[in-house]
């Protein structure tokens, strides 16, 4: 129970600190989990955030989700993911009620995301960029992201580097890592069964008991289930569903402007949307709706997952994988964060020092987020 305790303490801190939306939250993890407590190292945090953006879903949670379940099964999962989550749940169901005027000062902290990715962007290049053709086919991801920007691209790029890493690299005959599951294949069968099933079940129910917390219930699962290519693609999916049957068009577009400023997952809007239904006990009820596809799917995959990437056209596929990988995030990072955060020569000279003192000085992150959030209250408000 301690070690569940530890999971919790270790990423509701993360959950407090981590802005910036998922590119820079994985950031984050690889600052706190493989930096700094050793819980895993570089190699198999790269391989996790391969397998996470191949799943639907929001990656960076699900990445949290399999360290929990690799520090402490089933239990750890799920301390991982209400630690990194409710933070910004609570702030959202709070703010239906109290919603600020202004929220400019958040620049602060936005300057502090484009530091974090781009110091993982560095860590990660130095363990997987190792030969000029990773270094080519992360540029030609890089740029595919950039000119052609959608869900489908990103997963067309993960599955193209899988295939050119089988036909043009080696695989080391060393055997992989071994990772250290908490989760047994049986766990993650009846996880993946249990997933298809609310998948088809979930909205036979609700059209046959006519229940308005079933339809409200399936609406929240099939949108967190049918989501590739991050926390952004999920707002249409939710407006579709919810505006104007449950809620008007300006409150879903202050609670999204709102789901940008604070830390955490940008999932867990659908807490504010759930707030707005039904109150506090409403905001809770959708935040486990949104998530539980992306519980089960992780807690399903990841027990087949070592015997996966033992096999030696998948450690093949694997060093393709993890330099698109890398590709795409440095696309996330020119755009949207860089796009949407520095815009003139005091936007530039204030990241350049958040990213030094991250970088070279190595404060620790909590650090460099109270620094954004004094700049953003003095320069920005």
């Amino acid at each position: 129970m301690n070690r569940i305790l530890e999971i919790f303490i270790v990423a509701l801190k993360l959950g407090i600190t981590s802005f910036g939306g998922p590119t820079a939250h994985l950031g984050y993890f690889r600052e706190e989990y493989v930096e700094k407590r050793k819980w895993l190292s570089d190699k198999v945090y790269q391989d996790l955030v391969a397998l996470c953006q191949f799943l639907p879903g929001p990656a960076s949670s699900q990445v949290g989700m399999a360290i929990g379940m690799m520090r402490g099964g089933m239990l750890g999962g799920i301390a991982a993911f209400l630690g990194f989550t409710l933070p910004s749940v609570l702030i959202l169901i709070l703010a239906v009620r109290l919603m600020p005027d202004s929220i400019e000062w958040i620049q602060g902290l936005k300057l502090v995301a484009v530091a974090v990715v781009l110091h993982a962007l560095i860590g990660m290049a130095k363990g997987s960029l190792n030969s000029w053709q990773t270094v080519g086919l992360a540029l030609l991801a890089l740029l595919a992201c950039l000119y052609v920007p959608s869900a489908i691209t990103q997963i067309a790029i993960i599955v193209i580097s899988g295939i050119i890493g089988i036909l043009i690299f080696k695989a080391n005959h060393q055997p992989g890592e071994v990772l250290n599951l908490q989760v047994s294949r049986r766990t993650g069968t009846i996880c993946l069964v249990l997933l298809f099933i609310l998948l088809i079940g979930l909205p036979v129910f609700a059209n046959i008991l006519h229940n308005d917390w079933l339809t409200i219930f399936d609406k929240f699962y099939r949108s967190g289930l049918l989501v590739f290519g991050g926390g952004h693609v999920v707002l249409p999916l939710l407006e579709r569903e919810f505006v104007p049957m449950f809620l008007q068009p300006d409150d879903f577009l202050a609670g999204y402007g709102l789901a940008q400023a604070v830390p955490g997952p940008l999932f867990t809007f659908a807490s504010y949307i759930g707030a707005v239904i039904g109150g506090l006990w409403g905001g809770l009820f959708a935040m486990i709706a949104i998530f539980l596809p992306a519980f089960l799917l992780v807690a399903g995959c990841l027990p087949f997952w070592q015997q996966i990437r033992e096999k030696s056209l998948m450690r093949k596929a694997l060093i393709g994988i993890n330099a698109g990988v890398i590709g795409i995030l440095a696309a996330a990072w020119i755009h949207p964060i860089i796009s949407h955060t520095l815009f003139d020569i005091k936007d530039y000279f204030l990241f350049i020092l958040l990213f030094c003192c991250l970088h070279y000085f190595k404060l620790a992150p909590w650090i460099i987020v109270l620094m954004g959030l004094v700049i953003g209250l003095v320069f920005y408000r």
